[in-house]
């Protein structure tokens, strides 16, 4: 009856199994979703429990766009990925964020009618990357972000660009990337003339191409030019090219559109045209960037080879391998990375016995990851036309080398300085700028500035004032990209991972999108008093992409972490010292296969244990120093294509039992070992077929219960898939109950109440009393973020959410963890109140110029219905000295009181204890002094203890 009941719910959402899980998710389903969330925020019982962020802010988030109003440029706002839009009004030394109200933080682009005061965000970010969200279409606000109308375009997912009549607020034009994972419709160009009320569709060109970019000319709305992308992604594989790729015009304002990159125009044409970013000087001069996927000819010229590559081993013979000096074969042994065993005299006695080919080792470096970037593409490359679009040709001779390597995709934009027709800026890795129109060009990043470029604003009234969005935040230069200040300051980091150690205070760690591993204490401020002493409170440990940590519970300098693809290492955070630790194939075996986001688990039974996954379970038992498989190949073996696929995603070892361990991967399969690896059953053939498993969990209270959640973001499929089992996987139940619509990430079993279960999806965070027959939303301080990871620290009982956009949130739910059905049915259930130390300065200030110093505790209560309560403050003969009324809420509440009495009850509490003296403050209230008092709820009491 459980599959049962799951079969008809996976049915209705469009999401069953088999195949049925590749059909993306309706608008429709998606918009009721999103209903059913904001009705589950009104009546959650968990409403009112507040989260804070804690940062970090200073490594920031992806930047995808701006907008500066142009009569004061120290106004603009900022775009984030998945962190939101951001105003200033101080050229960046502090921000507000606008989008919080709204039900996503995902952004593609944003576009501001300054005279209005209008603003304009296309939801979906315009990239096509691992993490780029889907929205929910177009949001526009005339508040400045207090409230948001959702204006249309629903089922468009991903925004290219939004271009609003300077001249007519009411008239936009917006580009539409649509679905990244699968064929749609709502993709190409819209234009409304009502300010959003109704659109048409202008142009479309088919269901796997969107419009990645428009652009107008300056001073005349009319003429517009717009970028067609082919592309098509899927987990396994990215192609981002096609005939459909291509430059369109318009010259009445968006309303018809003329293909202009035709084979007679001199611009690329066929498969091979990928991203195209636009910038137009004026109704004759354009420019484009293209992202050419053609290949690069062979030179005539032989280049000097400083030693072997890879390469040269596909085609040698066993004889001419045979004949190569050690000397040499033994620098490319080293310089690879082979492990120690493979050195110049064993690897030819191998080849010798016929145990190995010379091909296998080129075999022995190659993944989908490396086979990607040594494509031979041409890569970034710049065309101009002088006519209006008529005729193109490219600006430079020779290739622009290191810029795009293989992932243009990424990038794609460029600007011109309206100032200058020969200045154009254009963005990857790094940025570079040009004075001639794009003949030459030269690098203006700078040692401050993050590597990865995604958007730029050039003031068009003043040369060399520049606003450049990045991987890494912001940053803002007056002379041209000759130097740069940094504007981090926002939490908007792109979490991919958390984790605390038992330190006091503890810290957490995290690894980030494009921003690598930092650690920082939990209590650390968010502020710039850092800037002052010199050292921010997070602390760097590791680049690249970021990655899961484990920390040594014994010794929490001895951390385990690393980036993108299972580069792993040992760090020992006293001494500084670094340990590569990948595991290494065989040479003559296939490659292991990492995941991005390669899942590693230091053995709970014992500490020198690690467990990484690839397409088989390694384990160390010495810290990393050595491995070996102890599973075969625990996913459906791969696919063909340019990324990572049939890798391990997740593992748990049951703390019951050493060598009880659970693996999840990115395609489906779940598997359990009783016998540390001795055997393993697939325990996966109930559940959804193909589904990325994002979590498998072994239960800390009880040994047959593991915990399931798959997620379907690479389908387009944002159906919620939470299971649980009790015994070991032979069957499943569905506790996904009322979770609205969205991608689940991760699940997390509360340590002290074996009832309470938390859940992460792709815009919110779930918390369940009863295993997961109901779920209730969090909400109150925290945003619709996608949260890809959450960890509880078991001393301080705080629940921490690590989010793909706003960084890191936190939360004490120790009053959560005390709930119990039979407390769930009393009327109200108080909590303990913590301590109170008193202090002499309550209700001063330091001097004239500081602020009164004016104390408050927190009283938190649980109510079963929504009413007025009256909570009384007691002597210890129970005196009333102080008596709040407060509309209580059903759930958990927090009524924060401000230790005050008033004149009379100060008298009386003299008169019951004479050695007592209570002075009014400098801001004229009597506070509490030292002692024990009471706090009543109808029935229920506590004691406040001020020290």
């Amino acid at each position: 009856m459980r599959l049962q009941k799951h079969l008809i719910i996976c049915f209705l959402f469009c999401s069953c199994f088999g195949f049925s899980q590749q059909a993306s998710t309706s608008a429709n389903v998606l918009e009721k979703a999103i209903q059913q969330k904001q009705e589950l925020a009104q009546n959650s019982l968990v409403k009112n429990v507040s989260f804070d962020n804690i940062g970090p802010t200073i490594m920031s988030g992806r930047v995808v766009d701006l907008d500066v109003n142009p009569n004061n440029p120290t106004e603009f706002y900022v775009g984030y990925a998945s962190g939101g839009v951001w105003h200033t009004i101080n050229n960046g030394s502090t921000f507000e964020p606008i989008l919080d109200t709204s039900n996503t933080q995902n952004v593609g682009d944003i576009a501001v009618d300054w005279k209005t005061r209008t603003i304009w965000v296309g939801t979906g970010e315009n990239n096509s990357s691992r993490s780029s969200y889907a929205g929910i279409g177009i949001l526009k606000s005339s508040d400045n972000g207090k409230t948001w109308v959702n204006v249309g375009l629903p089922d468009s997912h991903h925004i290219g660009r939004i271009l609003i009549n300077p001249n007519n607020p009411d008239e936009v034009v917006i580009g539409v990337t649509g679905h990244l994972y699968s064929p749609n419709k709502e993709r190409g160009i819209y234009k409304t003339t009502d300010g959003g009320k109704t659109w048409k569709q202008n142009l479309f060109v088919d269901d796997v191409s969107g419009i990645i970019d428009v652009q107008y000319a300056p001073n005349n709305y009319n003429v517009m030019f717009a970028s067609s992308w082919t592309k098509d992604r899927k987990a396994w594989n990215f192609n981002g090219s096609g005939n459909n790729s291509a430059i369109y015009k318009s010259t009445d304002a968006g309303n018809t559109w003329t293909k202009i990159s035709t084979p007679k125009s001199g611009f690329p044409t066929g498969d091979g045209v990928g991203r195209i970013g636009l910038a137009v000087f004026n109704e004759n001069i354009i420019y484009a960037l293209h992202d050419s996927q053609f290949r690069r000819t062979s030179g005539n010229k032989e280049e000097d080879k400083k030693g072997l590559t890879k390469e040269d081993f596909k085609t040698m013979t066993i004889e001419s391998f045979l004949n190569l000096e050690d000397k040499k074969l033994n620098g490319f042994l080293k310089t690879n990375g082979f492990q120690e065993k493979y050195r110049a005299e064993n690897v030819k006695q191998m080849v010798r016995s016929g145990n190995v080919k010379p091909i296998d080792l080129a075999k022995y470096l190659e993944n989908a990851n490396t086979m990607l970037f040594d494509t031979p593409v041409i890569g970034a490359e710049v065309y101009k036309s002088i006519d209006g679009g008529k005729t193109w040709q490219k600006t430079h001779e020779n290739y622009i080398d290191d810029l795009y390597y293989s992932y243009g995709y990424y990038f794609g934009e460029i600007r011109v300085d309206l100032q200058n027709k020969d200045g154009i800026y254009i963005m990857g890795v790094p940025i570079l700028k040009s004075k001639d129109g794009g003949k030459t060009f030269a690098s203006i990043s700078k040692e401050n500035v993050h590597a990865d470029h995604q958007a730029l604003w050039v003031n068009p009234e003043k040369s060399g004032h520049l606003i450049n969005g990045n991987d890494g935040g912001l940053n803002m230069s007056y002379d041209d990209g000759e130097s740069w200040e940094k504007l981090n300051v926002t939490s908007v980091g792109q979490f991919y991972a958390i984790n605390v150690d038992n330190e006091t205070p503890y810290n957490v760690y995290g690894g980030l999108q494009d921003n690598g591993v930092w650690v920082g204490a939990h209590n650390a401020g968010v502020n710039k008093r850092w800037q002052q002493s010199g050292q921010n409170p997070w602390e760097s440990i590791m680049g690249g992409d970021g990655m899961h940590i484990q920390i040594d519970s014994r010794n929490s300098n001895i951390v385990y972490t690393g980036y993108q693809f299972g580069n792993y290492f040992r760090i020992n955070r006293e001494t500084k010292a670094q340990k590569y630790i990948q595991p290494k194939h065989e040479l003559g075996e296939n490659p292991y296969r990492f995941n991005w986001q390669t899942p590693i688990l230091l053995s709970p039974h014992n500490q020198d244990i690690l467990y990484l996954g690839g397409n088989k379970l390694m384990r160390s038992m010495n810290q990393g120093d050595d491995w070996t498989a102890i599973s075969n190949d625990l996913t459906n073996g791969g696919k063909a294509g340019n990324v990572a696929y049939g890798t391990l995603t997740t593992i748990s070892e049951s703390p019951f039992q050493f060598g009880l361990i659970y693996t999840g991967s990115d395609d489906g399969l779940i598997h359990v070992t009783k016998n540390a690896g001795g055997s393993w059953e697939n325990i996966s053939n109930e559940l959804p077929k193909d589904l990325w498993v994002t979590r498998v969990i072994a239960s800390q209270h009880k040994k047959e219960r593991v915990y399931v959640t798959l997620n379907g973001y690479r389908w387009d499929n944002f159906s919620v898939y939470v299971y649980m089992s009790d015994d070991y996987g032979n069957t499943w139940k569905n506790i996904s109950s009322n979770i609205p619509l969205s991608p689940v990430n991760v699940i997390k079993e509360d340590p002290k109440n074996e009832n309470i279960l938390y859940v992460g999806t792709d815009n919110g965070a779930y918390v369940s009393f009863n295993k997961g027959e109901k779920w209730d939303v969090f909400s109150k301080g925290l945003p619709s973020v996608a949260i890809h990871d959450l960890v509880i620290q078991p001393k301080a009982n705080d629940l921490l959410l690590g989010t793909h956009g706003r960084s890191i949130y936190k939360t004490n739910i120790k009053h959560l963890q005390k709930m119990s059905a039979s407390k769930m049915n009393q009327s109200i259930v108080l909590f303990d109140v913590e301590d109170v130390k008193h202090s002499l300065r309550w209700g001063s200030s330091f001097s004239a110029w500081s602020k009164v110093f004016e104390p408050s505790i927190d009283i938190n209560f649980y109510a079963n219905k929504t009413g007025e309560q009256t909570i009384k403050i007691l002597s210890e003969n129970n005196s009333e000295l102080n008596v709040i009324k407060v509309n209580a809420e059903k759930g958990f509440n927090t009524i924060e009181y401000d230790l005050t009495i008033s004149e009379k009850a100060q008298k009386s509490l003299m008169k019951e204890n004479t050695s007592v003296k209570i002075n009014k403050a400098e801001n004229g209230k009597y506070y509490l002094p030292k002692g024990e008092y009471g706090v009543r709820i109808g029935s229920e009491k506590s004691i406040i203890q001020i020290k």
